[in-house]
């Protein structure tokens, strides 16, 4: 996995509660990348299930049990304990794909102005069977303020000089799209994003899924945590996007077509880049094709 005495290439940072039943598959995703070095932390929020028990199987992860005030928070004491070069978070229910990790380590090592590489995902079922292959567009920040994070975290990394190194972690505030502020956030200073054109990892459904548990609210309770999500969403376009009227009311009115006009954008752009690209795909022993750049 890694070598004491040399630089590690990748901190995989895996944030775990009771998760015990998908940790392994996400532990053995890690493990079995090649020709990189690297470590996986696992955060563990003093879980109740078996996952103690799986960590206690594979001893050369790093483990750090103690409460936490939520996701964001875990994954900052992650990345705060992270040697690697280039630095993910990995969910508990999500794996990664043979050869993922030294396909992006080609790409920051091509393209050493990059601060962000990421590429697309599988949606898997709670068997891990794949339901949908989500390959996406290079970066756009609009569509990123106005239509959502359409980038996964699944399969997104962080050259950590340029970006944890410098002090930027996730806001604590956000619980359900901390990836899409931290994303906007590291945009607007400046830092550069590129798009492998490639399937890295995957995206486990199910139905305790934190970002996806409210869809369809039937109590208040789940009304108000879908609300709160929402505000999250709102928050990103008043502060990242345009300043339109200064009125949140109004403002807020606005974001209803603007978002429909990012979603024809962004299905557009995504319909011409797949002509005209071929994903590659990702094996063991491989490296990327092409990237697209940003900004």
């Amino acid at each position: 996995m890694k070598d004491e005495n040399s630089e590690i290439d990748f901190s995989i940072v895996t944030a775990s509660l009771n998760y015990g039943r998908f940790i392994e598959d996400c532990i053995r995703s890690v493990s079995c990348q090649e020709r990189v070095t690297f470590e996986h932390i696992i955060v563990d929020g003093e879980s109740t299930d078996e996952t103690t028990s799986i960590l206690e199987k594979y001893p050369d992860l790093r483990c750090l049990r103690e409460p936490d005030s939520g996701m964001s928070d875990a994954i900052n004491k992650g990345f705060r304990m992270a040697k690697g070069r280039f630095v993910m978070w990995l969910n508990a229910d999500d794996t990664l794909l043979p050869g993922s990790l030294k396909a992006v380590y080609d790409v920051f090592d091509q393209e050493p102005d990059l601060d962000v590489v990421y590429g697309g995902w599988n949606f898997v079922s709670e068997s891990g069977e794949v339901i949908r292959e989500m390959t996406v567009i290079p970066f756009q920040f609009r569509t990123l303020v106005y239509l959502g994070c359409y980038i996964g975290s699944t399969a997104t990394f962080f050259r950590r000089e340029t970006t944890i190194g410098q002090g930027h972690l996730l806001n604590p505030e956000f619980h359900k799209v901390m990836d899409g502020e931290f994303y906007c956030r590291l945009a607007s200073l400046g830092k550069k994003f590129g798009y492998l054109h490639a399937i890295l990892a995957t995206f486990r459904l199910h139905g305790e899924n934190s970002s996806l548990r409210d869809v369809r609210p039937e109590g208040i309770d789940q009304h108000l945590r879908l609300e709160k999500q929402f505000a999250e969403s709102r928050a990103i376009k008043r502060h990242y996007g345009w300043k339109l009227t200064g009125i949140p009311m109004i403002d807020t009115a606005l974001d209803t077509p603007l978002f429909y006009l990012f979603l024809i954008r962004k299905a557009l752009c995504k319909r011409g880049y797949r002509l005209l690209h071929k994903p590659k795909t990702i094996t063991g022993a491989g490296g990327p094709d092409e990237v697209g750049r940003t900004r």
